[in-house]
């Protein structure tokens, strides 16, 4: 179910970044390049808080151990792993995720 969560200026105001909770999910909400990106907060590997990692060449980097992240799905190149990363849209102002159904499954170990 497709939930708002912020507008695109107050994303871009905020760091290019926001936490949000929908259905008790913590959200990493991020603006890269002109799009929306949303992974679960908590990262796979030491769950800390990704909404405060680095945005490094269009990747996000993890604050703990910086495994280093896809943003459009949450792919860890280095340790072939998935951090949940969900659907995202934009209509008119309007970011919307979908935390129903994650991108890929956190268990899937093979790349897109």
């Amino acid at each position: 179910m497709w939930t708002e969560v912020a507008s695109v200026e107050e994303l871009q105001r905020r760091k290019k970044r926001k936490l949000v909770t929908v259905d008790d999910k913590e959200i990493a909400l991020f603006w890269i390049d002109g799009a929306a990106y949303a992974l679960r907060n908590s990262c796979i590997h030491k769950g800390r808080e990704l909404v405060r990692g680095t945005l490094l060449k269009g990747r996000l980097v993890c604050p703990g151990h910086q495994w280093s992240f896809e943003p459009s799905t949450g792919w860890c190149e280095e340790k072939q792993r998935y951090q949940p990363a969900f659907p995202t849209k934009i209509e008119g102002d309007a970011v919307y995720v979908d935390p129903e159904k994650p991108l890929y499954e956190e268990t899937r170990t093979t790349g897109p």
